[in-house]
């Protein structure tokens, strides 16, 4: 039987783990590599999302970037619109979340045409979850105590999938922090307590 590639893709992942357990994934399995099709689809799929949103310069409160149009329409940018990242873990599962940054200072309030916001409209219940994955906290923990080769390599691509999506968003925006443990980060937190996340 052979082994997984260090780079590969969900497809193979997903049909590695049916070779190694005679066609079964459990429940658990589906429902974060169901997830995780979503999001590796994110910006190319046809349908909307807030991370394809925050990234689309028309959301951008341009006048304020020192933006204006070159010849062949594109928009050039004086300064790149500063946001701020957080890691967020809760019972959903994993979720990054984005905030504007007026002048190196995070706003997590509903902000509608102000002249010092990078966008136009900022509201949080609509804008601050870029994207979730669901069921990692538990996922994690199984990969711990009972994941095989495939469980690790479905983490491993997770984390390599959010950590690429931010790097897509540092092209376009001035990231001034990221808070949070990544993906990585938190499962070697389950490793140190020995999959004991409640543990202090």
């Amino acid at each position: 039987m052979s082994s997984l590639s260090r780079t590969a893709n969900l497809k193979e992942i997903n049909a590695y783990k049916k070779k190694i357990n005679w066609g079964e994934t459990s429940a658990l399995y589906h429902l974060f590599a169901s997830s995780l099709g979503d999001l590796d689809g994110i910006l190319t799929h046809g349908f909307d999302s807030v991370y394809k949103q925050v990234l689309n310069s028309n959301t951008w409160n341009l006048p304020l970037l020192g933006a204006s149009k070159s010849v062949d329409g594109s928009i050039q940018l004086k300064n790149k619109p500063q946001i701020s990242l957080r890691h967020e873990f809760n019972d959903m599962g994993y979720e990054l979340h984005c905030f504007p940054a007026i002048d190196g200072e995070v706003v997590s309030m509903i902000m509608i045409q102000e002249g010092n916001c990078p966008f136009k409209h900022w509201v949080p219940e609509n804008m601050q979850m870029l994207f979730r994955i669901n069921s990692l906290i538990t996922f994690a923990i199984h990969c711990f105590q009972h994941g095989d080769e495939a469980d690790i390599a479905l983490l491993k691509f997770a984390h390599y999938k959010v950590e690429q999506l931010i790097t897509t968003l540092s092209e376009s925006f001035q990231i001034i922090t990221v808070k949070g443990y990544s993906i990585a980060e938190f499962y070697q937190e389950i490793a140190k307590r020995n999959g004991n996340i409640l543990t202090q």
